[in-house]
């Protein structure tokens, strides 16, 4: 069996693979995170709970609608966007002038409401959800076997990350967006409903979260609780790459993941904790985050 700096090269490149998995939810998850504190200055500390409303959508549509995974790629992040601008409209928009502080202590005791409503109804156990049939099977790669499911989340999150980094960055509607929350008023003399547009962008960044919990269901399964514990180390994601950093959201949260899956190869003690090695030692050096500014 060949072998990589003493290491089996499918048990390599099969880490590598789970790294990369992860690493497309840490950055799917980080970038709605980045999106919502960039443009409206909220910390969403209810996204991992959104996250795993969007894989419970997703299993109603399957086994109540009839409806498959590609509509439920499409449905859950409207309908859990949609929860989310009524949170944005009837209770975050008291708080954008107040400090960061009073907008983290609302999510944080919303995430556990919503998780804990989940939990007594269905238990902790988890529900299956099934990989869709033209996504079944996989591709043997002489080295390793990848299997089709997998890599369509890799890429099509990597896609979704990087046109959302494009719209916000480079296009007119990205620059209003920007300029909304700098200057509004200056923003509101050009005719453009500014309440709307932090609302519609609060909005988006849920849905990338419930994005995210559709496209995780088939593999780790639909429960309350998957959320719980996967934003704390989102958080950590956004931290180095500098919080509201659209970019840096993407580009960490796939590296990062990647170090993760190579960890648990090369000394799987530390592989829980790596990242949040890496965020203190980001932190004592770059406190904005490898791709933040200072405020």
């Amino acid at each position: 069996m060949t072998e990589i700096f003493g290491v089996p090269t499918q048990a390599l490149f099969g880490q590598l693979l789970i790294g990369l998995i992860n690493g497309s939810f840490y950055a799917l998850l980080s970038l709605g995170l980045a999106v919502i504190f960039g443009l409206l200055n909220i910390i969403n500390f209810t996204h991992g709970a959104q996250y795993m409303m969007g894989a419970f959508v997703a299993w109603f549509l399957l086994n109540k609608a009839g409806m498959g995974y590609w509509w439920a790629l499409a449905v859950a992040p409207i309908a859990v966007g949609a929860f989310g601008v009524i949170i944005e409209r009837t209770m975050l928009k008291q708080l954008y002038k107040l400090d960061h502080l009073y907008g983290l202590l609302l999510t944080f005791g919303l995430a556990l409401i919503i998780q804990g409503l989940f939990r007594n109804e269905y238990g902790s156990s988890g529900l299956p959800y099934s990989i869709p049939s033209q996504l079944q099977g996989g591709q043997n790669l002489g080295f390793m076997f990848l299997p089709n499911y997998r890599a369509w989340v890799i890429v099509f999150s990597l896609a979704v990350c990087l046109s959302t980094w494009f719209v916000i960055e480079k296009t007119k509607l990205g620059s209003y967006l920007r300029a909304a929350t700098e200057n509004p008023e200056l923003v509101r003399a050009f005719g453009i409903n500014v309440p709307r547009m932090i609302t519609l962008t609060y909005g988006f960044g849920v849905g990338l979260a419930a994005l995210a919990g559709v496209m995780a269901a088939p593999i780790y399964s639909v429960n309350p609780l998957m959320g719980a514990d996967l934003i704390i180390v989102v958080f950590a994601v956004v931290v180095i790459g500098g919080m509201g950093s659209i970019m840096g959201s993407i580009v960490t949260g796939f590296g990062l993941g990647i170090i993760e899956g190579l960890t648990k190869v090369f000394y799987p003690e530390a592989s829980n904790t790596v990242i949040f090695i890496i965020m203190a030692i980001v932190l004592m050096f770059r406190p904005a985050g490898l791709f933040g500014t200072p405020r």
